[in-house]
């Protein structure tokens, strides 16, 4: 199916795709598509432990800057030209944002993208390589990857169109963390070793 993907999205507009998207989410709940560097992607249904991370951060954010929300799995159109469609784990902006946004909402506003990763053949390339220059080039300001894979936490900032993000702090799972303004917020990832499956 990727294969197949791949060589149609060579020829494929970003209205198409939004379609695709669109009528592949009626017909199968397990997967989301993306549209990124003019490639499809397919992106599983998350696990249990994956959600748990989401809504620990959502609570999280929520605690240190309630006039903040993170949305999950917010689509978003990304890339330098606004060409891209990505779907983050997480999107944090002022709370009420996204209201009366359609399924593809413009990034402005949005101050941190996050990702965690999965346990699939396809997880460096998304959420390690894409991703960050795709979040970068939109100007988020923060990039903020749990990867539970490698057992850290890679905060992305100072967003530039041409080399992506300029600064990556990494830090192990269960470290305290700080997220750079405009996010200015500390986490203490030591919950997160319990998600780790």
């Amino acid at each position: 199916m990727t294969v197949m993907a791949e060589r149609a999205s060579s020829r494929l507009s970003v209205a198409m795709f939004e379609r695709i998207a669109e009528f592949a989410a009626r017909e199968d709940e397990t997967v989301s598509f993306e549209f990124i560097d003019g490639r499809i992607g397919v992106k599983k249904v998350t696990n249990g432990n994956h959600d748990e991370i989401t809504m620990w951060l959502v609570f999280q954010c929520k605690h240190a800057r309630p006039e903040l929300t993170l949305y999950p799995n917010r689509g978003l159109k990304v890339g330098a030209y606004r060409n891209g469609r990505a779907e983050p784990d997480g999107v944090l902006a002022p709370a009420g944002h996204y209201t009366g946004k359609g399924s593809w909402a413009d990034p402005d506003g949005a101050v941190m993208a996050v990702e965690i990763t999965s346990y699939d053949s396809d997880t460096h390339n998304r959420d390690r390589v894409e991703k960050p220059r795709a979040y970068a080039e939109a100007g988020i300001p923060v990039y903020l990857l749990i990867d539970r894979e490698n057992l850290s936490i890679l905060v992305h900032s100072n967003p530039d169109l041409e080399v992506g993000y300029r600064d990556i702090h990494v830090a192990m799972l269960g470290d305290k963390v700080t997220l750079p303004n405009p996010v200015g917020i500390e986490l203490d990832t030591e919950e997160l070793k319990r998600y780790l499956d």
